[in-house]
């Protein structure tokens, strides 16, 4: 599975370029980000190498931070790709709660992130359908 850092943001001017800058002093590199943001809080989801060390620095700094297991999929670049990724994980009753993509380190395919109800069965679902389900050594060195 996919290591994803989730950190936990007030939703104040400034928090977001604090917890950025924390990471980049520790020399942790981002290779996605998605906020999310309501009135009061924001929930920082990211990809990056080192999770488990960058749960550490964030936590060290005040911030709020927890590993979430994900999937990461190399989606195919074509009409529908999407939606046959979806279809496999939904034909199975798997839930996505939610999304988000990046291109990968290589530069050669999108890679969509997902956190479903059962990553370990989603795997098992995508792998069967012959989706490309991407290895974490592939994106980050583990820590």
């Amino acid at each position: 599975m996919i290591e994803q850092v989730s950190v936990f943001l007030e939703n104040k001017t400034g928090r977001l370029a604090e917890m950025t800058r924390v990471l980049g002093d520790a020399q942790v590199n981002m290779r996605a980000l998605m906020v999310a943001d309501t009135a009061e809080f924001g929930v920082v989801r990211l990809i990056c190498d080192g999770p488990r060390r960058a749960v550490n620095v964030l936590e060290d700094a005040g911030f709020g931070a927890s590993i979430t297991e994900v999937i990461a999929v190399a989606v195919p670049d074509r009409p529908g790709g999407l939606a046959d990724v979806l279809e496999a994980l939904g034909s199975e009753g798997l839930n996505v709660e939610y999304a988000y993509c990046f291109v990968e380190p290589t530069g050669e395919a999108a890679v969509d992130i997902f956190r479903v109800d059962d990553p370990a069965r989603a795997r098992t679902v995508l792998s069967a359908a012959g989706i490309g389900v991407v290895e974490p050594d592939s994106l980050y060195s583990a820590d």
